[in-house]
């Protein structure tokens, strides 16, 4: 740094809440220096420009009134080094997670599992990134020796959906909670008696007048290069992995019995 940048430095380290305050132009009346040397310090120090470094040191303010970590409030850039998109894009996914396991109604959540796990059937409909989390989960049920299938084809889950009956389940995944194609088979599968779950970012969404079980998920923030995706997928493995969980302790010796079949078969394959 030369002189007038460690002027800047210093600054935004001994009162990071007041010069949070302050504009560019601001912050270098403050300090006796150009603004241009004020953005060069805040990219210095790993920040896109000035905005992201007002943001951060807000955050930092924050941490030393309540003792709690810091949050990285900068959206990843164009720029940013792979180490800065690797650390701001766990960061995000941590907090996700924290907050779909804070909001996660645990009471709903027994209740699903209880259905699964006695299941006859369990059909999941999920279509684009939800459909990859339906194909997770049915995966890993079929490994525990449940009858599971995804469906990210509106007709097929459609068609699905009209063999469904009582004592047979059925999951919706939809973060928007309003997606017509997942939203359907779900209502068929309702109205035909079978136990009906969906696991949304939006407990108000037109999904779950059809659930008999909600699942919220976090509804993170989303940016031009992290869109909302990938944080709703975040989220919607956290619930799923529960619910697999759940159910496998459920129907333990069933399932470390389908589990152990399942490895004996697989085991040559994985064997050089």
């Amino acid at each position: 740094m030369t002189r007038s940048m460690q002027r800047v430095a210093e600054a935004v380290a001994n009162d990071p809440a007041g010069c949070a305050a302050l504009t560019v132009t601001g912050l270098a009346e403050l300090t006796g220096t150009s603004e241009a040397t004020v953005v060069r310090t805040a990219r210095l120090l790993g920040y896109p420009g000035y905005r992201d470094l007002r943001l951060a040191l807000a955050g930092l303010a924050a941490q030393q009134q309540s003792g709690r970590a810091p949050a990285i409030t900068t959206d990843i850039a164009v720029d940013d080094p792979i180490a800065d998109v690797v650390a701001k894009l766990a960061y995000d996914e941590q907090q996700t997670l924290a907050d779909t396991a804070a909001g996660l109604d645990t009471v709903q959540l027994t209740a699903a599992v209880t259905a699964a796990a006695a299941a006859r059937r369990i059909d999941v409909y999920g279509v684009g990134a939800s459909g990859l989390v339906a194909q997770d989960l049915t995966q890993k049920l079929l490994r525990i020796g449940l009858i599971a299938h995804a469906h990210s084809d509106p007709h097929l889950a459609v068609t699905n959906a009209v063999q469904l009956r009582a004592g047979d389940v059925a999951i919706a995944i939809t973060h928007s909670g309003s997606t017509g194609d997942v939203i359907e088979p779900l209502r068929v599968a309702f109205e035909h008696g079978a136990t009906t779950v969906a696991i949304t970012g939006r407990p108000d969404g037109a999904v779950t007048q059809y659930a008999d079980h909600v699942l919220t998920t976090s509804t993170a923030r989303e940016s031009e290069l992290r869109p909302a995706a990938m944080s709703s997928r975040t989220s919607q493995l956290l619930v799923v992995d529960c619910l697999f969980v759940g159910v496998a302790q459920r129907t333990y010796d069933r399932a470390a019995e389908a589990l152990a079949a399942s490895y004996e078969a697989l085991a040559h394959r994985h064997r050089r």
